[in-house]
This record gives structure tokens, C-alpha cells and sequence, in this order.
């Protein structure tokens, strides 16, 4: 078997992200559920454009904030998501692509426009998504090359590509082919609410696809139906190889076999916004794994990668994580 030339293959909804704050009375106006991301079509997402505030404009969706992360920590990555060849979608390549991050997937030429979330900060840091998918809906198994897929240590799914029928036949595809490769598989929950849409689906594919799961405390007790955590953590250790739980300030819990690694939070002196931290954990996390480091690390890594993006707004990196992970004497 050839070794791999990249460290994580991303899969996942390339979306373009407009960030604004908000207050509680706005979201009850406009009816939208705090600390979730909501499913919305296009005229709503004009809607409700027009009436946010001041807003900043960046490439985000999950897993490209993930990649982005890696890329920030010196990892080598690749990208699979469908834009549209629209102003947008030239935002989302070009951001990408400077990163060093490879991105081949062909843009549409027709349809839907390029994908946003319309993400909405309270003075809390909680942040409340309205997500019109667009050209994502397109992406199927035939945009899964299977030369990145096969080249790649880790192939990264994003739970929220789930909700397109066409994205879980590119997930099993691209499952398919890592395996083939005797490469691993893993997968974001990415939402509570993806989660109980979901659940049959995510417990099969995890139990017949998936190595490597990320999800917070939120998500896995909704996927096993239950408020206790550690019954769900219980449930969850003879699924897959590895589970890198998040639970806010409490830190994370990292399972693997018959062990179970209690991983601390980096304290924050206010926390701005915690749009992506579940996404840069899992960049820390995917890193250590594909250099080689014990699990610990790996958790370690993903709590410096989650404080650093929850102190300002935004879902990337305003700092070099390479550099910080290097001062805290994690690599």
C-alpha cells in the first residue's frame, strides 16, 4: 500500500459564513432557536440578510474550518465541497487555496448559488446559524475522488452534508474507498438536531463506516437518546476505534478501547464567540492523530485550537496555532 501524501481529506458543505451580533430580542423575532443552526431556503436567507447588522464575510462550513485549522497547525490537507461558479464560490476557493489547502472539487455551472450561513452572535458568545445550502445539495458520490480520498491518512465527513440524500451516498463512497486504502474514517455529528434527524442513518454508518467520531455532549446524548453522558459515552466505546467527546468548559473526554483520557479546557479570559470550536478541536485532534501522538496530546492540541477561536469572532484562526501549540509544549 502506497503511504498516504496527505494528512486529512475534509468532506463536508463549502459555505461562505456572514458573522453579525445580535441580541435575544432578535432571535425571538425572528424565531430562530439559540445555539442551533437551522435549515433555511433562499428567500429567507435574503430575509434575513437584510435585517442583520453589520456583518464580516469569510469561507467557513464545518469542515473547512477544520482544514483550515489543520493547515494553521502545519498540517497537509485536501477539501471536498460543491460551490457554484458565482462571486461566493470564487470566495471560497480562493480563501482555501491560499491556505495551502488542496480544493479540485469542479464548481457548478448551474443551480443553486454558493451555499451561506448567516450566523448570529449573542453578548453570550452563543452563536445561532441560518444555513442556506445551495450548490451543497449537489455534491454526490461521483465529486469523491478517490485519489485524494485514497491518498489521505483520515477522511473527515461533516454530520450537517448529511441532510442532502445525495451527500450519504457520497459518504458511503468516500468510506469505501479510505477503507480500501486501509486508511480511517472519521465523522462530525456537528448538531444535536442532525443528530435525532438522523439517527438511524448515523448509528449505522458509524457502526459499519466510521473509526474516528467527534461530537459534544449535546449531540452524542441526542444520537443515544439519553440526558447521561456517560451512558452515552458507554454506549458509544465499542463502536468505533476512537471517540473525542467535547463538553465545553469541562473539557473532553478521548476513548479508545478500555481507556478513557480526561482532557482539561484552556481557560479564556472572555469568550467572544464559539463559532468553531468544535471544528478547530477537531483540527487539534485530527493533527496529533496523523503525526503520531498519544491521544492526551492530540485532546491537548484540540483545547489550544478551541480557546484560541472562541476569543474573538469568527470560525478561523486569528493566530498561528502552530506557534501556540509550540509554547505549550505540546509538539
Amino acid at each position: 500500500m502506497a503511504a498516504a501524501t496527505i494528512d486529512v481529506a475534509g468532506i463536508g458543505n463549502a459555505i461562505v459564513d456572514v458573522i453579525a451580533h445580535a441580541d435575544e430580542a432578535f432571535l425571538a423575532a425572528e424565531n430562530l432557536a439559540k445555539g442551533a443552526m437551522t435549515l433555511i431556503d433562499a428567500p429567507r436567507a435574503d430575509q434575513l440578510y437584510d435585517r442583520m447588522g453589520p456583518a464580516i464575510e469569510s469561507s467557513g462550513g464545518s469542515a473547512g474550518n477544520t482544514m483550515a485549522g489543520l493547515a494553521s497547525l502545519g498540517g497537509n490537507g485536501a477539501y471536498i465541497g460543491k460551490v457554484r461558479d458565482d462571486a461566493l464560490g470564487a470566495i471560497f476557493c480562493h480563501d482555501i487555496s491560499t491556505m495551502g489547502i488542496r480544493f479540485d472539487t469542479p464548481a457548478a455551472t448551474s443551480g443553486p448559488g454558493t451555499a451561506r450561513c448567516l450566523i448570529l452572535v449573542t453578548p453570550d458568545g452563543q452563536r445561532t446559524m441560518g444555513t442556506y445550502l445551495g450548490a451543497c445539495v449537489d455534491l454526490g458520490p461521483e465529486d469523491i475522488d478517490p485519489r485524494v480520498v485514497g491518498a489521505a491518512q483520515i477522511t473527515y465527513l461533516e454530520g450537517y452534508l448529511f441532510d442532502p440524500p445525495r451527500a450519504k451516498a457520497a459518504f458511503r463512497r468516500a468510506a469505501a474507498v479510505a477503507h480500501a486504502a486501509d486508511r480511517l474514517v472519521a465523522l462530525s455529528l456537528s448538531d444535536p438536531f442532525c443528530a435525532d434527524r438522523h439517527r438511524a442513518e448515523f448509528l449505522d454508518l458509524i457502526a459499519r463506516d466510521v473509526d474516528i467520531l467527534f461530537a459534544n455532549e449535546a449531540e452524542i446524548c441526542s444520537l443515544y437518546e439519553t440526558r447521561d453522558f456517560d451512558a452515552a459515552a458507554a454506549a458509544l466505546r465499542s463502536q468505533v476505534k476512537i471517540a473525542a467527546l467535547t463538553r465545553s468548559a469541562k473539557g473532553s473526554v478521548i476513548i479508545s478501547d478500555d481507556k478513557t483520557h480526561m482532557i482539561a479546557a484552556v481557560p479564556v479570559a472572555q469568550v467572544v464567540d464559539t463559532t468553531g470550536a468544535g471544528d478547530l478541536y477537531a483540527a487539534g485532534v485530527l493533527f496529533g492523530l496523523t503525526h503520531r501522538l498519544p491521544l492526551p496530546t492530540c485532546g491537548a492540541i484540540g483545547s489550544v485550537c478551541a480557546a484560541e477561536i472562541i476569543s474573538h469572532v469568527g470560525a478561523r484562526p486569528a493566530a498561528e496555532l502552530d506557534k501556540l501549540v509550540a509554547s505549550a509544549g505540546l509538539v
